[in-house]
C-alpha cells in the first residue's frame, strides 16, 4: 500500500514540473541553479558566518537610576563659566561663585559658557538635565507644574513638560529617557568663535522654584555634561538654581546667610581649639584640673526657676559666690571673724534678761506667798 502512494505522488511531481516551464525552456531545476535568478552572489557559509558572529556591544552607557553631580573636567578640561552680574533689582540673571548657585528668572535668558582645554571629537553634544538636590527627592524627575505646562510658550521644539530648554539653537533636541523618564536638552558642541575662550549656551528654565504641583520651593541642580555622539562621557559640570522673581535681592541674602554660618563655625573652631589647649599639660595633673575648671567658670548657664522664693534663695546664693571671687582671700577671713565675733555677742545679749527687770527665784516666791 505504502509503495503505491509513493509511485503516484511520484508521477504526480513530475507532471507538475513538466507543466511548469520557464521561459527560454529548461526545468524548474534550472531555475533554482541558474545564478541570472538568484538576488545575488550567493555564500552557502553565510548562515555559519551569522551564528559564529559574536554579538556587539552597545557603545551607549547604562542609565543611572540617581545620576552623579561631582564635577570630572575630564581629558579635555571641561569647565563651566557665567558672566559677571550684580545684586541689583533689575538683574534677571546672576551667579554666585561663593554658593555655586544661579538666580533667575522665568523664562530668561541665562547664558552660560563651556569652556575646554581639548577641543573634544567631532560630532560631541553638550547636555543638561535638571535634577532635585535633596536625597529624598533625588529620585523624582524634575518637571513644570501643571499650571505653566498648559500654558503656551510659543516653542513648537521643546515638549510642555520640559523645564529646562535652549534658547536660539534650532539643533536643540529633547530627550525623555525611556527607564528614568528624565528629560534632558542636548545641543552640538561648537568650537569658541576666533578671538574667543568658550562657547556660550543659552538657557530658560520655565517654571518658578515656588511652584505648587512643581518644584514646590525644592532646590534643584542642573548638570551639564560633555559627551560624544554616541553617549560617551568626557566631562561633568553641576550647579545648583533658584528661579525666583528677583534673583539680585534673593542671591544677596543668601550670601550674607552664607557669610555668617562661615564666621560662626570659625568662631567655633577657634574656640575649641582654645579649649583644648591648656588640656596638653599632662605632667601636672592638678594643673590640668584647674585649667579644665577654669574653662567651664567662663561659660554662662540660664536656669528657670518655679517660684519667687526659690529664686530670691539662688539668687543670693550666687550673689555670695560672685562676691566671694572678687573679695581677697585674707579680707574674707577678717570678715567671716567678725561676723562670729558678731553672732556670738548677739547670743550672749540674748540670754540675759533686760534692764528694769528681776529673774525670779523659787525660794524668794515662796517667802511673798506665806
Amino acid at each position: 500500500m505504502a509503495q503505491n502512494d509513493s509511485q503516484e505522488f511520484a508521477e504526480l511531481w513530475e507532471k507538475n514540473l513538466i507543466s511548469i516551464q520557464p521561459p527560454g525552456g529548461g526545468s524548474c531545476w534550472d531555475i533554482i541553479n541558474d545564478e541570472e535568478y538568484l538576488p545575488g552572489s550567493f555564500d552557502p557559509n553565510f548562515f555559519e558566518n551569522v551564528l559564529e558572529e559574536p554579538p556587539q556591544p552597545s557603545t551607549l552607557p547604562p542609565t543611572s537610576t540617581v545620576p552623579e553631580t561631582s564635577d570630572y573636567p575630564g581629558d579635555h578640561g571641561f569647565r563651566l563659566r557665567f558672566p559677571q552680574s550684580g545684586t541689583a533689582k533689575s538683574v534677571t540673571c546672576t551667579y554666585s561663585p561663593d554658593l555655586n548657585k544661579l538666580f533667575c528668572q522665568l523664562a530668561k535668558t541665562c547664558p552660560v559658557q563651556m569652556v575646554v582645554d581639548v577641543v573634544p571629537p567631532q560630532g560631541s553634544v553638550v547636555r543638561a538635565t535638571a535634577i532635585y538636590k535633596k536625597s529624598e527627592h533625588v529620585a523624582e524627575v524634575v518637571r513644570r507644574c501643571p499650571h505653566h505646562e498648559r500654558t503656551p510658550d510659543g516653542d513648537n521644539l521643546a515638549p510642555a513638560g520640559h523645564l529646562i530648554r535652549v534658547e536660539g539653537n534650532q539643533r536643540a533636541n529633547y530627550r525623555e529617557d525611556n527607564i528614568t523618564l528624565r528629560h534632558s536638552v542636548f545641543v552640538p558642541y561648537e568650537a569658541p568663535q576666533l578671538g574667543a575662550e568658550w562657547t556660550t549656551v543659552l538657557l530658560n528654565y520655565m517654571c518658578n522654584s515656588s511652584c505648587m504641583g512643581g518644584m514646590n520651593r525644592r532646590p534643584i541642580l542642573t548638570i551639564v555634561t560633555l559627551e560624544t555622539q554616541e553617549g560617551q562621557l568626557l566631562g561633568r559640570r553641576s550647579f545648583e538654581v533658584r528661579v525666583c522673581a528677583c534673583p539680585g535681592r534673593d542671591r544677596k541674602t543668601e550670601e550674607g546667610n552664607f557669610k555668617k554660618d562661615q564666621e560662626t563655625k570659625t568662631m567655633a573652631k577657634t574656640t575649641t581649639g582654645t579649649k583644648r589647649k591648656p588640656s596638653s599639660a599632662t605632667s601636672r595633673p592638678e594643673g590640668s584640673k584647674k585649667a579644665k575648671g577654669s574653662s567651664s567658670d567662663e561659660e554662662i548657664f540660664t536656669l528657670q526657676v518655679r517660684g519667687r522664693e526659690r529664686y530670691e534663695i539662688l539668687k543670693k546664693l550666687n550673689d555670695s559666690l560672685e562676691l566671694s571671687e572678687v573679695v581677697p582671700a585674707s579680707d574674707a577671713e577678717k570678715y567671716r571673724q567678725k561676723f562670729m565675733t558678731k553672732n556670738k555677742k548677739e547670743n550672749r545679749e540674748s540670754s540675759e534678761p533686760k534692764l528694769g527687770k528681776k529673774l525670779m527665784v523659787k525660794d524668794e516666791g515662796r517667802s511673798d506667798s506665806d
